[in-house]
Order: C-alpha cells, then sequence, then structure tokens
C-alpha cells in the first residue's frame, strides 16, 4: 500500500491537535508533518482516531440476544463501521444462561476469526437490581450463581475483552474479585445501591459504572448514590450524550465533576444503521420516534444515537472542549478495555479514522487505512 496522506483536516491524535498532514503507509500511522506519497484532500473539520463504542446492542436489524452467532456479530460490527466505531463491544442485555452461553460461544468465534471492528462482549445483566430494570426484562433478572461466574470466567480468558455489568444487590463481593483478578471489566449499573455500597463494590474490584445516571440510584444531598459514588471515585464511567438520556446540564455538572474517565457510549439497539421504526426485543414492542428508543409504555430502551452525534452534542449543546469530546470516544474507551494500539493516532497507531465535517457531522471512516 502506497504512502498516503491526508490533508485539509485538523489532526485530533487522541490526545491534542497537531498541525499538519496525517501520513499512512500499510494501515499504520507514520506521523503528522509535512505531506508525502499520494494526498487525499478533507474538506476542512476534523480527523481523528476511529471511535470505539462499549455498549452495542445491535445493528442493521439484527440484535444480540439468544440467536447470535458469528454472522450476527459480523453484521453488527461491519455497519457499525459507517457509523463512525471502527471497533466495537456487542451487548447482550438481561438473557437467560443458555442465551448468555450462547453469545459467549459466537464471541469466542468472532475473535477467532478477526473479525474487523470486534473488540470483545459486554453482558449487560441479568445480575441486576429488579428496581434500576429499565427495559430490562424483569423476569430474567436474578443473583450471580457459581456456574454463571465459572462461564464469565472462562470467557475472559478467551476474548479480547470481556465487560459486565452486574449490581451490589445481586453479585457479592467476592464474585466480583474474582471477575476483575480473571481480567473481567466489572461494570456497577442498573442498580438503587447506596454510595457505601458503591464503594465496596469498587473497593472488591468494580472499575467501570453502565450509563452514568440511567438505571442507578441518584445523588442526594444525604445519600449520594450510586451517581454521587461514581463521581467521587476513581475509575470510568459510560455516558449516553444524546440530551434525552440525561440533560445538557447534568452532564456539564459531572464533566466538571469527574475530570477524567468518563467516555461515550451509544448503547444503540437493532434498529442502528437502518430506517426501521419499530422492531421486537424479547418479544417486546421498541418503537422509534424524534430520536427515542422505548418500549410501548414509555420506558427508554437504548438510545436512538452514534458516537459522532454524541460529540456533537458534547461540543455544540453542551459546550466541552473538542479535545475533551473526541477523546471520550476514542482514547478513553480504548483506556477502559486496556487497548493501547487503538484510540490514538501516534506514530505505529493503526490507522482507524473518522472525518468529522466542521460542523461536526460524520464525513468519513477508515480501518486499517481502507476507507469504510
Amino acid at each position: 500500500m502506497a504512502v498516503t496522506s491526508y490533508t485539509g483536516a485538523r489532526v485530533f491524535d487522541g490526545a491534542a491537535f497537531l498541525d499538519g498532514a496525517l501520513v499512512v503507509e500499510d494501515g499504520v500511522v507514520l506521523g503528522v508533518g509535512p505531506a508525502q506519497g499520494r494526498v487525499v484532500g478533507l474538506d476542512g473539520g476534523v480527523i481523528a482516531p476511529g471511535f470505539l463504542d462499549l455498549q452495542v446492542n445491535g445493528s442493521g436489524g439484527l440484535a444480540v440476544d439468544q440467536n447470535t452467532d458469528l454472522a450476527v456479530l459480523e453484521t453488527i460490527c461491519a455497519i457499525q463501521g459507517p457509523l463512525g466505531a471502527t471497533g466495537c463491544l456487542p451487548t447482550l442485555i438481561t438473557d437467560t444462561y443458555d442465551a448468555t452461553h450462547r453469545v459467549v460461544e459466537a464471541g469466542i468465534a468472532a475473535t477467532k476469526a478477526q473479525v474487523p471492528g470486534f473488540l470483545g462482549l459486554h453482558l449487560e445483566g441479568p445480575h441486576l437490581d429488579v428496581r434500576r430494570k429499565g427495559a430490562h426484562d424483569a423476569g430474567l433478572i436474578r443473583p450471580m450463581e457459581p456456574r454463571d461466574l465459572a462461564l464469565i470466567i472462562e470467557a475472559a480468558a478467551e476474548l479480547p475483552a470481556l465487560m459486565v455489568t452486574v449490581a451490589p444487590e445481586s453479585v457479592t463481593e467476592d464474585q466480583m474479585a474474582a471477575m476483575a483478578a480473571a481480567g473481567v471489566i466489572v461494570s456497577l449499573g442498573h442498580t438503587d445501591c447506596s454510595a457505601r455500597q458503591a464503594g465496596a463494590a469498587m473497593a472488591a474490584g468494580a472499575r467501570c459504572a453502565t450509563h452514568l445516571f440511567n438505571a442507578m440510584s441518584q445523588m442526594g444531598n444525604r445519600e449520594p448514590g450510586m451517581v454521587g459514588a461514581v463521581l467521587a471515585a476513581d475509575g470510568f464511567a459510560g455516558l449516553i450524550a444524546d440530551g434525552i438520556h440525561v440533560d445538557a446540564v447534568s452532564m456539564r455538572v459531572a464533566l466538571a465533576a469527574k475530570r477524567e474517565g468518563i467516555f461515550l457510549v451509544s448503547d444503540c439497539m437493532a434498529l442502528a444503521g437502518t430506517d426501521r421504526t419499530e422492531f421486537f426485543l424479547g418479544g417486546r414492542r421498541i418503537l422509534r420516534s424524534q430520536g427515542r428508543l422505548t418500549l410501548e409504555d414509555g420506558t427508554l430502551a437504548g438510545a436512538d444515537l452514534t458516537l459522532p452525534r454524541a460529540v456533537q452534542v458534547l461540543v455544540q449543546d453542551v459546550g466541552i472542549p473538542a479535545e475533551r469530546a473526541l477523546a471520550m470516544a476514542s482514547a478513553v474507551p480504548a483506556a477502559v478495555i486496556g487497548r493501547g494500539d487503538l484510540g490514538h493516532l501516534r506514530t505505529g497507531a493503526r490507522a482507524d479514522m473518522v472525518h468529522l465535517g466542521a460542523d461536526w457531522a460524520l464525513r468519513g471512516v477508515w480501518r486499517g487505512g481502507v476507507a469504510v
């Protein structure tokens, strides 16, 4: 592959904006500087590291569910590319043990097949608190059993990354410690726990929180709740920045309180990448209208969002500096899953890139230097 230089757009390398052309050869970043080789002129805007989405429930009309196999994961990852996510964690929400086992098997197959864009799996449930179930099926929420823990630990050894969302009400501190020791990214979510309980879970090994503010105990003056515990602690927290799941003021306050560790997720569903207006999830009808996905009773059910749109919301509506918003979609999620080779455009990095226009809308995507 010839040397290619991308010019005409500011280059964000994962931490800061740099002057010069982004130079790529054989799918690898050579550096930022004078243009050389073939020149690709971009019409303004920003070229940044490929975005990484750690919460993708489905795409292209397909959900991550009991029917998921290698082909489904291939399709979801392929569709996510043109939406701006050069890498993702397909996400299974609360389901049966057998469904979880099947998705894990599909994920292991995707790992062996080196599916482009497949970064691992996210298991969101079923070990949650039914009081904060959100759109999850209450009938499937249950405490973690020995076989669940064994499956998760075995999966962590076979997958490039495994995130598991749990609630302290359904998982013991010993179980959290065992998962963390096995390399699992233990994330707290769908919980009504106190700040003290959240702190104990973090001490046991939880180092992340799932969709901050949503489906968790809120911050009060006498009980800080899960939200307060997350904002006061180190570690990471996902954020659905669509302006619907979390108000702009709340996002601004959270980002001021927690200067590092918050990353963007789409929490997108099977409708991502399609123009369909509804689908069924576990026999329940999900409706799409005016940027929202809801159950028929109005409960939010995932998000109708892409990471480029989330960056746009942060910059234009919340007022976050562009550098931080871009890092929240690239460098920070890369740190969550321990992928030092992703989330930046420094010399030697894989040339996974996105081009955003001056209006922060997505203009182009590349995986390994090849246009998606």
